[in-house]
């Protein structure tokens, strides 16, 4: 498959939209749109630990090639993001990932984690 080519208009959207998660609830937000090789569970989590933070940090996931979906949470950022809250994002994300919208749904998903992962 192609690759995604976000216009400059996506990723101001993307970037707006971390920068509000992460004033919400004080996570780092990373987001990673590509093919992955192997398990892409295993991929996401390779790339989740190899953040900065990564006890802080939340990893948004998308294999367009694949139809594929990850989030991974640190262990600080798990205490507030649990699993069936980052269903919930997935699946606030899916229509548009569906549609290939994907930049309109990782920003849906993005600001319902930061909203879920607020104090």
């Amino acid at each position: 498959m192609a690759s995604i080519e976000f216009s400059s208009a996506d990723r101001a959207d993307i970037d707006r939209a971390i920068r509000s998660a992460e004033e919400l609830d004080r996570f780092e937000f990373s987001v990673y749109v590509g093919d992955t090789e192997g398990d892409v569970r295993t991929a996401a989590r390779r790339l989740h630990a190899a953040l900065v933070a990564p006890a802080r940090s939340v990893l948004v996931l998308v294999d367009p090639s694949r139809r594929a979906v990850e989030i991974v949470t640190g262990d600080h950022a798990r205490t507030k993001l649990t699993d069936d809250e980052c269903e919930r994002a997935v699946a606030l994300m899916a229509p548009d990932l569906a549609d290939g919208k994907v930049a309109a749904g990782l920003v849906k998903g993005i600001e319902k984690l930061g909203l879920l992962g607020r104090d």
